[in-house]
Parts: structure tokens; C-alpha cells; sequence
């Protein structure tokens, strides 16, 4: 049903990259598409890399207020993030609202994003402010963070950094989206309700995968996507690809992503001889992402720290069982089509990946668990609860 009446604000300031694409964004883009077909009018304010992106997946008819700040990438991610924050700031107290009544979503937890946010819930009263806290920073005094070594620091600052983030958000959020349902918890309360916490879990395309024809053969054994980041576990992947290709000597990994551990990941593959076995691809999507993944007979999801991940669903979505860790959010995320591995042991990870293989039973039967639990991520009918979601609060 039409509605020209409901106005987004998006405050997108913390993409740093236009050529990959994080979970939150994920979500933005695929609803985004869908939400603007309702009538809703989305004003995005955004980085350079924000409008470049979006542009890309073809959501030109978005409103967009970008604040250039590429110069100011010579101060670091840090310095990046302060430049953004105060630009975009600036560009809340010049906004002029034909109504009062918007929502405002700010689409994580770093700051470009919260304090815009913030600041336009302060400016105006009866706008609702919905905030995506889609993933709770580790402790630096957990043993299982996956910021360790040189990465110490940027853990302690990430963390530190998301507790006032957190704070804020659970005094004056109309709404909260969260990844996975044990997140939920760590919101709901007397000011914020069970049905203003929401676990949005993503969503997959169910459509194009049809498009795409299964190859006779399959070149890869298994198949990777995600940011190459310590918390998605891809230098673990490759000891575990290691340990795997000591009994499979042939085997083959794809590995579809960018991001800040790809130098460390080169080095290690070289480091264990496994140039003929592992074949890094960079960012795909689209048709080019789906011909990967009907080329691979698995999907590994490795990550060692997370609050759910939907990439790895979207290789399910063409029939591919999984493999991860059994960590505590995986267990309502991934509750079937994905074996789960004891947190963290590699040798045992390698050899469920080789039990798909060598197993037909058992490979058709996660594979068909994986397809029935990929078809209940629809993007189509995600965004329309999401809709429903955003109107509920807008009503109060």
C-alpha cells in the first residue's frame, strides 16, 4: 500500500570502503529497494563512499546529503571517523524536516552514524529514532577476542568507544535492530519493550539463484565469503585448509571478499604452500557471487566472534550445507543446514568439512536443510516485516 507520508533519515557515515559491503549495509540496500517502491522518501546522509555504493546497487532516486571527507583519510580511520561525525552534525543542524514526525535510523554503532543520529532526536522531538546495533564489541579481557596481538589496541578503543554508543542508544532508541536473538537481552528493559528489539537476521536473494545453471562439475571443495576481518575467522581458515589438505591434497577453497586481513591471508597461503588450493576473488555479488557459489560444494562460515552473519546464508540459498563454529548466536541463526564445530577446534572444523564430502546422506540431507532455512530469509518478505516495524513506532 502506498504511503508518501514516511520519511527515513539515514545516517550512514561510517562506510569507508564503496567496493565491499558489510552486513548492515546489506540490509539498508535490499529493504531500501523495496521500501522506496512503497512511497517512503529516504534522505541518506552519507560519505563519498556511501553515495558511490549505493549508486552502484542503483539506488539513485534516495535523497543524498554527502559530506566529502576522502582528503582526511591521511588521518586515519580515527581521525577519518572525527571528520565524518562533525560534517555530518553540521548537515543535521541545516536539515529542515517538512514534519516533525520522521524516523531517524542510524545504521550502526561508530559514531558518524549514533551522533547525527542523536543530535536529530534532540533537534526534533517527535521524530523516532530506530539504531542498528548489529554487532556488541568483544572484551579485551576475553580470551576468545579476536582482536589480539598488534589488533590488541584497536580492540580496547572499539570497545571502550561502543559503551557510551550503548548507553545512549538505550535511553532515547524508539527501536533497536540487533543481529541475532541473544542480543535482544542486552536491550530490552522497562523503557525498551521486547517488540521494540528486534532481531533482524538479514535476508537472502531466493530468486536469482534459479538464474544461474549448476556446472557439471564443481571446482571448489569449499567456499568463503565475507570481510577478510580477525572476527570472521579467515586466518583460521587457513591453518583449517591446511589441516584439510593434508588428507585431501587436491582440494580447493574460494574465497569471495575484501577487507584489511587480505595481506595477512596471502602471506599464510604462501607460508603453507596452498597457491594451487585456495583462490582469493575479491568482492563479488550479483550473478558473478551465485556462479561462485554453485561452483562450490560447502559454505564455511569460520568466524570466531560473532552475532549471526548472513553471507554464508547466502550460499545456502543455492543448496550448499555449512560449517561453523557452535557459537551461542549461531545456534538460533543457523539452527539447521550447518554443522557445528566445537568453538574452536580446527582439526575437527577440517574434518566436518570432509564429512560433507565424502558422505552423500549426509551432504543432501544438510544440503536440503541449508535450502529450506535459506528460503525462510526472503528479502521480499524481510523488508515488508521490517516496514512493519518502522510504521508501528511512527504510530505512537
Amino acid at each position: 500500500m502506498k504511503n508518501q507520508q514516511l520519511s527515513l533519515y539515514v545516517m550512514g557515515g561510517s562506510q569507508t570502503r564503496s567496493d565491499s559491503l558489510d552486513g548492515g549495509s546489506r540490509i539498508f540496500i535490499e529493504c531500501a529497494r523495496r521500501w522506496l517502491t512503497s512511497g517512503m522518501t529516504i534522505y541518506f546522509y552519507t560519505s563519498e563512499e556511501g553515495y558511490t555504493m549505493l549508486h552502484r546497487y542503483g539506488l539513485k532516486t534516495i535523497k543524498f546529503v554527502v559530506a566529502p571527507s576522502s582528503k582526511y583519510k591521511r588521518l586515519g580511520l580515527y581521525g577519518l571517523y572525527a571528520v565524518r561525525t562533525i560534517k555530518q552534525c553540521i548537515n543535521v543542524l541545516k536539515a529542515k524536516p517538512q514534519k516533525d514526525n520522521f524516523v531517524i535510523y542510524s545504521g550502526s554503532d561508530f559514531f558518524p552514524d549514533v551522533i547525527p543520529a542523536f543530535l536529530m532526536k534532540l533537534r526534533f522531538k517527535r521524530a523516532k529514532w530506530l539504531a542498528g546495533f548489529y554487532l556488541f564489541a568483544s572484551s579485551p579481557f576475553d580470551n576468545q577476542t579476536p582482536y589480539k596481538g598488534k589488533s590488541s589496541l584497536k580492540g580496547l578503543i572499539y570497545y571502550l568507544s561502543q559503551l557510551p554508543v550503548y548507553s545512549v542508544v538505550r535511553k532515547h532508541a524508539d527501536m533497536v535492530w540487533v543481529t541475532s536473538e541473544p542480543d535482544r537481552n542486552k536491550f530490552i528493559g522497562k523503557r525498551l519493550k521486547a517488540e521494540k528489539v528486534v532481531a533482524v537476521r538479514g535476508g537472502v536473494d531466493t530468486k536469482t539463484p534459479s538464474l544461474v545453471p549448476e556446472p557439471k562439475n564443481k571446482t571448489f571443495d569449499a567456499v568463503f565469503i565475507g570481510r577478510f576481518h580477525p572476527q570472521k575467522g579467515v586466518l583460521e581458515l587457513m591453518d583449517i585448509w591446511k589441516i584439510l589438505c593434508g588428507k585431501k591434497k587436491d582440494a580447493k577453497l574460494a574465497m569471495i571478499g575484501v577487507g584489511e586481513l587480505e595481506g595477512a591471508v596471502r602471506e599464510k597461503i604462501v607460508k603453507y604452500g596452498l597457491e594451487k588450493n585456495v583462490v582469493l576473488f575479491g568482492f563479488k555479488d550479483g550473478i558473478e557471487k551465485i556462479k561462485i557459489f554453485k561452483d562450490s560444494c560447502v559454505v564455511v562460515h569460520p568466524a570466531i566472534y560473532d552475532s549471526g552473519g548472513m553471507a554464508a546464508c547466502e550460499a545456502m540459498a543455492c543448496g550448499l550445507p555449512g560449517v561453523s563454529f557452535d557459537l551461542p548466536a549461531l545456534k538460533t541463526y543457523y539452527p539447521k543446514g550447518m554443522l557445528k564445530t566445537p568453538c574452536f577446534d580446527l582439526v575437527q572444523f577440517a574434518q566436518n568439512i570432509l564429512d560433507l564430502l565424502a558422505d552423500e546422506e549426509l551432504y543432501q540431507k544438510t544440503s536440503k536443510d541449508a535450502l529450506d532455512w535459506a528460503n525462510e530469509w526472503d528479502w521480499d518478505k524481510r523488508a515488508s516485516d521490517l516496514l512493519f516495524q518502522i510504521k508501528s513506532i511512527t504510530k505512537e
